[in-house]
Formats: structure tokens, C-alpha cells, sequence
């Protein structure tokens, strides 16, 4: 069985890398730009500073602003209409998760426009064409969504969440500059940090994982645990670190996959629009002592990543409790909550949450195979 890689064609990280968004249109012979964002980062400014950058180049461009946290089937219909009016043949995505994951299948739809319906394009769809070209600019570590091939779409009407999968949607171009991120209010630090070290776990542990991408992983897990708290803190040095760790993280998961982490993170989001990666973290604990015994020595290892002493002296009961007890104390100082009824989690939904779970695109890649009473278990376990 051969093992796949895909990753952008070109990467740009440090301060200042966005300077390099222009010379990279020009490059492409775009003739107009589609800048995909939310209102947010319209509101504070956050966009002027890539939107500064084309003006001064004479590179005609037109905002959509639409996307919200946990994008719908209706924003990706909405920003396809407006890539058509406006004519546009290049997207620059600013922004976290949404704006990129809307981005993806804006693009994709725009050069097969047979999946206009945007449900069909779950899972691994058979597109044929590269989408769009996207240059995406990251504002918050953790999702990692311009290094990735996969999307998530929330179906409002379904009360579901879906994940697409497709090489054909990678953005071409990835800028991570840590002056794009500096504003991130403290909560959603955490919360897109604690996303970022949900990737890069999940992808060290899942069914797929293999030599190359858990050097990746590893990595990712050390940076994450080094600088989350200070990234947190609102430490330039920490968050330029986070923006690293997070991209790291993303090079191995878009690859090999993810678990049961996002299985059961997406139907929260859906039905109670929890933030995605508050999701993630709040079950992250939870779902590795469901999995340790599927894991092998692989705790052992996230656990002497993350900075624990002595693993090598420890039994595997040992190492698999200090590798849970060191992610409970990373998500702990971060403010992360431990249980699902403090974001208005209502036991009455358990069963129809565990049903979108075991229907997730993530759910397969679980190192242990799990069945829908576990999931609600599981749930239960950090209600």
C-alpha cells in the first residue's frame, strides 16, 4: 500500500509574508480577486492589511463578507453568485476555518459547477477539476485549513455538519504571518490552539498515520504545548510559534485523517454553534482514554512531547495516564470547559449527536472502532 503527501504549491511564513500575496496574483495573471473574509475581520480592520496591499498594486478586488462561524450550504451558494457577478478568477481567503473552508468549495463549485448543490461534494467526491485558485491567509492557529484538503459545510436544514475531501481544493498559495493573527481576542486563542493539538493527536493516533507524517505530529505536539499558554497571553514570539505548529499539525492530518475528536465536535457545532475548536477541546480528553487501548506506545510518545519526565521508566498504564493528565492540564490553563452542560449541551440531543457521529467522515480513521452507545458514553462521561 502506497502512502500520499499533498501539500500547497508554495508556503509563506513570517512577518511580512503577505507582501508576497501580490507578486503571487500577478504570477497567476489574475485579472480580479474575490477577498472571502467575515465581518469581524472587516470590522476590526484585519483585512487592510492584505486589501491595502492590492490597492497599492492596481489589483481590482471585491469583499465578500458573508461567512459565519461554522459556514452553511447558503454561504457557499452565496459566495458562488458572487464570484460569478463580480467575475472574479482568483480567491484570497482571510480568515480562520470558515472563510477557507467556504473558499474550498466556492472554488471547487466555480470549476465544477455540477456540484452547485454543495451536499453532493461530502466526503471524497469525484470532481475533475482544480478549483479556483485560493490564496489563503490564515488569522488563528489552529484549524490549519490553508494547508488542508479537507472542508467542512454545516447543513442548517439536515442540523448536520459534513466534511468534504477533495486534492482538487487546496489552496495554491499559504500565507501564515503572524501579523494576521495578532488580534485574536484570548478565548479564541485558546480554543483554535487547542484545535491545533486536537490534529495533531488525532493524526499521530488514527489507523492512517505512518512514519512521516507522525514526525510531523510530534513536532506540531511540542511546539503547540511549549507556546499555547503564552500564545494565549497574547506573547507575539508564542503566537508566531502557534502559527508554525498549527501548519505543522495540518501537513500530517489533511494526509492520513482524523478520529473521533471531530466526529462528535461537528454535531456540536451544528446544533448548538459551538465554536469548533472549544468542541474539539472539550472532548479531547474524554476520547483518548476511550481510545488508549488501540494506541500502543503512542501516548507514551505525545506525552514526552508535551514535556513529561521519566516516560521511559513508566509502565503503559503510567504513561497513558500522564499523557491524559498533561492534555487535561494544557486545556485546564487555557480555559477550556470540562463540561458539555456549560455550553448548553442538553442530554435530551445525546443520541441524535451520536448519530451524526457515527455518520462522520472522521469516524473511520479512529484508532479504535467505536459504536453508537460508546460515542453517547462518551458524551455522557463530560456532561
Amino acid at each position: 500500500m502506497s502512502n500520499r503527501i499533498i501539500l500547497n504549491e508554495t508556503s509563506y511564513f513570517g512577518e511580512g509574508a503577505i507582501k508576497e500575496i501580490v507578486t503571487e496574483i500577478k504570477a497567476r495573471g489574475a485579472t480580479k480577486v474575490m477577498v472571502a473574509t467575515d465581518p469581524d475581520l472587516v470590522k476590526f480592520k484585519v483585512i487592510n492589511h492584505v486589501t491595502d496591499l492590492l490597492a497599492a498594486a492596481k489589483i481590482p478586488y471585491a469583499v465578500y463578507d458573508h461567512i459565519k462561524p461554522n459556514p452553511t450550504i447558503q454561504n457557499v451558494q452565496e459566495g458562488v453568485a458572487f464570484c460569478k457577478k463580480e467575475k472574479a478568477d482568483l480567491i484570497v481567503a482571510i480568515g480562520g476555518g470558515s472563510s477557507i473552508d467556504t473558499s474550498k468549495a466556492v472554488g471547487i463549485i466555480m470549476t465544477n459547477p455540477e456540484f452547485a448543490d454543495v451536499r453532493s461534494l461530502e466526503g471524497v467526491a469525484p470532481t475533475k477539476n482544480k478549483c479556483l485558485p485560493i490564496i489563503a491567509v490564515s488569522t488563528t492557529s489552529g484549524t490549519a485549513a490553508e494547508v488542508t484538503i479537507n472542508y467542512v459545510i454545516t447543513d442548517v436544514e439536515k442540523n448536520r455538519k459534513f466534511v468534504c475531501a477533495d486534492p482538487h481544493d487546496i489552496p495554491v498559495v499559504a500565507v501564515v504571518d503572524p501579523q494576521m493573527s495578532a488580534s485574536m481576542p484570548k478565548g479564541l486563542t485558546a480554543a483554535t490552539g487547542m484545535d491545533a493539538l486536537v490534529h495533531a493527536i488525532e493524526g499521530y493516533i488514527t489507523k492512517g498515520a505512518w512514519e512521516m507524517t507522525d514526525m510531523m505530529h510530534l513536532k506540531a505536539i511540542e511546539i503547540i504545548s511549549k507556546w499555547l499558554r503564552k500564545s494565549v497571553a497574547g506573547d507575539m514570539e508564542a503566537r508566531k510559534e502557534m502559527a508554525l505548529g498549527q501548519y505543522i499539525a495540518g501537513m500530517g492530518f489533511s494526509n492520513v485523517g482524523l478520529g473521533i475528536v471531530h466526529s462528535m465536535a461537528h454535531p456540536l457545532s451544528a446544533v448548538y454553534d459551538i465554536p469548533h475548536g472549544k468542541a474539539c477541546a472539550i472532548l479531547l480528553t474524554a476520547v483518548l482514554k476511550f481510545n488508549a487501548t488501540a494506541t500502543g506506545e503512542r501516548y507514551r510518545e505525545v506525552a514526552r512531547a508535551m514535556g513529561v519526565a521519566g516516560v521511559d521508566k513508566m509502565s503503559q498504564p503510567e504513561y497513558r495516564q500522564a499523557c491524559l493528565d498533561v492534555v487535561q492540564k494544557l486545556a485546564d490553563d487555557v480555559g477550556i470547559p470540562r463540561h458539555l452542560s456549560e455550553l448548553g449541551v442538553q442530554e435530551k440531543d445525546l443520541d441524535f449527536l451520536a448519530k451524526s457521529a457515527m455518520a462522520d467522515a472522521c469516524t473511520p480513521g479512529n484508532p479504535r472502532d467505536v459504536t453508537h452507545d460508546q460515542i453517547v458514553e462518551i458524551y455522557k462521561s463530560i456532561f
